[in-house]
């Protein structure tokens, strides 16, 4: 059975009309960048949305337990822990610094590597109660602190990688500039050739944060994924059937997608690369 693609959210989980971010023109003939015209053409085809208004923490968790995993099953996880542990009175990072292990990762089963996320979760929490004192703490630093700190503060937890960081300075802090880089990102702008080939995820991120606009960056991430579920999948891109189906098909250079043969590898390994 064929997976359903995934819709667009009828609600803007981003933070809503009142949640920060920039409003941003879309439109491809006047991009600077091609990396700017393919943020545009998405423009084109999505929704806009803004950014911030989310809680640091909450995202810094719902974060964690989308790594390695979809927003299919990662979504209940979320909602689990915070139904367990989010009350009305509770501060979240006290709950879960004092969570039993066993027990959270019961709760956040469905996310997938749960005995791992659990143990990061607890110790994040912990990091977050000691150096912060509280889960509002900490949710102020991320909305209100300088964006290089914010992120190297965070890169220095255990269980923080740069997408994590990313995440919660555009999600909590509606930080212009900042475009996380995901699976999605990755494969999306190698495979365009908008990034080189062989570049890791902090070398895509060099590429389009400096490419393109910063009101149009949180944009670019959110619709990028997007993208990547309903037309520029990993395993099957939609110019595999048909160089027509995809809507970027002008702006993309197909690196390591050989429709001719149907053949799909990682842009890294293709000839061109070499």
């Amino acid at each position: 059975m064929s997976e359903e693609p995934d819709p667009e959210p009828a609600v803007n989980i981003s933070g809503g009309p009142d949640g920060g971010g920039a409003a941003a023109e879309f439109d491809p003939a006047a991009a600077d960048t091609r990396a700017e015209a393919v943020v545009d053409r998405l423009g084109e085809l999505y929704w806009t949305k803004t950014y911030g208004g989310r809680d640091g923490f909450e995202c810094l968790v719902r974060t964690i337990l989308s790594q390695n995993t979809s927003d299919v099953a990662s979504q209940p996880a979320h909602d689990a822990l915070i139904e367990r542990y989010g009350g009305a009175d509770a501060d979240l990072a006290d709950a879960l610094a004092d969570a039993e292990r066993s027990v959270l990762a019961e709760t956040i089963s469905s996310a997938g590597l749960y005995n791992r996320k659990s143990k990061t979760l607890i110790e994040v929490a912990e990091w977050v109660v000691a150096e912060f004192g509280s889960a509002a703490a900490f949710d102020a630093f991320a909305r209100d602190g300088d964006p290089e700190e914010v992120r190297e503060t965070l890169l220095s937890v255990r269980g923080v990688g740069p997408k994590t960081a990313d995440c919660v300075l555009l999600f909590a802090g509606g930080r212009a500039g900042v475009f996380p880089v995901d699976t999605h990102v990755h494969r999306i702008y190698r495979r365009m050739g908008v990034a080189p080939a062989d570049a890791d995820h902090e070398g895509v991120r060099e590429v389009l944060e400096a490419d393109v606009p910063a009101a149009k960056c949180g944009f670019g991430h959110t619709a990028t994924i997007q993208f990547g579920r309903e037309y520029c999948t990993a395993r099957k891109p939609a110019c595999l059937d048909d160089p027509e189906a995809c809507p970027l098909a002008d702006l993309c250079e197909q690196v390591g997608v050989y429709p001719e043969t149907g053949e799909v590898v990682d842009p890294a390994a293709a000839p061109e690369a070499d």
